[in-house]
C-alpha cells in the first residue's frame, strides 16, 4: 500500500463519521495528484441525491478535523461531491446498492470475444457478479474486472 493511498484511508475513516454524523452515506474518498496539485476527494451520497448545501455541510464539517489529524503530508485541496450519475463500483457495498440497476464492465481480458459489457446486475457476492444481458446470465470473477461502473439509461 503506497503512504498515499494509507493516507486516503485514514481521511476516509474521519470521514466516515462526519459524513454519517449529517445523516448522508460516504460513498468513497481518493487522493489524487492532478499536474502539481493533490486532491482529496470525498464523494458523499443520500436518497433522492446529493445537494450543493450537502456538499457545502460536508466540506466545512470536515475541514478542521481533517487538519486538525493531519492525516495528509502534501497540502492538499479537499473536494466534496456526488459520486455522479454513472459512478464507479468499487466495494461490495457498492455493488449491493447497484442489484436491479443497469453496470457496464470493463474487463482485463475479453471475454466472449468483448472487453465492455453492459447489463443489469442480477447478482453479487463471493467475488463474483452476474449480469443479465439481453436475457443472457453472465458471470464474471470481481478479479477480471477492470472497472464497474452505472450507466444512465435517459428515456
Amino acid at each position: 500500500m503506497s503512504k498515499q493511498q494509507a493516507a486516503a484511508g485514514r481521511a476516509k475513516a474521519l470521514a466516515k463519521s462526519v459524513v454519517e454524523g449529517l445523516n448522508l452515506i460516504l460513498w468513497d474518498v481518493e487522493l489524487k495528484k492532478e499536474g502539481s496539485a493533490w486532491f482529496l476527494r470525498v464523494y458523499i451520497d443520500k436518497e433522492g441525491g446529493v445537494t450543493l448545501d450537502d456538499c457545502e455541510r460536508v466540506s466545512r464539517a470536515l475541514d478542521k478535523p481533517l487538519d486538525d489529524a493531519d492525516l495528509i503530508e502534501q497540502s492538499y485541496f479537499l473536494e466534496v461531491s456526488s459520486p455522479g450519475v454513472e459512478r464507479t463500483l468499487r466495494r461490495p457495498e457498492h455493488f449491493a446498492l447497484s442489484l436491479g440497476k443497469v453496470v457496464r464492465l470493463r474487463l482485463f481480458s475479453p471475454y466472449d470475444g468483448r472487453r465492455e459489457h453492459v447489463g443489469v446486475l442480477e447478482a453479487y457476492g463471493d467475488g463474483a457478479l452476474v449480469l443479465n444481458k439481453d436475457g443472457t446470465r453472465l458471470s464474471f470473477a470481481e478479479k477480471d474486472i477492470a472497472l464497474a461502473q452505472t450507466v444512465c439509461e435517459f428515456v
